[in-house]
């Protein structure tokens, strides 16, 4: 088989969030940084309105018509459990913790792959590089 003649589809441009704190001056602005936040294969950090604050992972998110009936549900680093946060009781959002899926497209595994044989390394496998 040819490396140069299998077809290989352009992977989805991701965006470098780590470390950016979005403006949350509406319910669009709020909505769309909630939304990339779960996305976010990291950690966030959530201010809440009445100011405590939740670092945690971003598993899951209910959107409805207004702010109080959308709802992001996180995993906090801190504790065993899984809290459901209203949207309009978030003050702010920062992606503070480390995108594990940066880098780790496709493309790159195959690249990567292609130079180790190149190289003539022996007994490449396909297992996912170890989080």
């Amino acid at each position: 088989m040819d490396p140069n003649s299998v077809e290989v589809m352009d992977g989805r441009e991701r965006e470098q969030l780590e470390g950016w704190i979005p403006s949350l001056a509406g319910d669009a602005e709020i909505r769309q940084a909630l939304e990339k936040a779960f996305d976010y294969r990291g950690d966030v950090t959530l201010t809440l309105k009445n100011g405590d604050v939740v670092h945690g992972y971003v598993f899951d998110r209910r959107t409805g018509t207004t702010l109080s009936d959308s709802a992001v549900r996180v995993m906090p680093t801190d504790q065993r459990t899984k809290l459901t946060i209203p949207y309009s009781d978030i003050a702010a959002l920062a992606f503070t913790g480390r995108d594990n899926a940066a880098g780790k497209t496709f493309e790159a595994w195959v690249k990567k792959y292609w130079e180790k044989k190149a190289a003539g390394e022996q007994n490449i496998g396909i297992e996912a590089e170890k989080l």
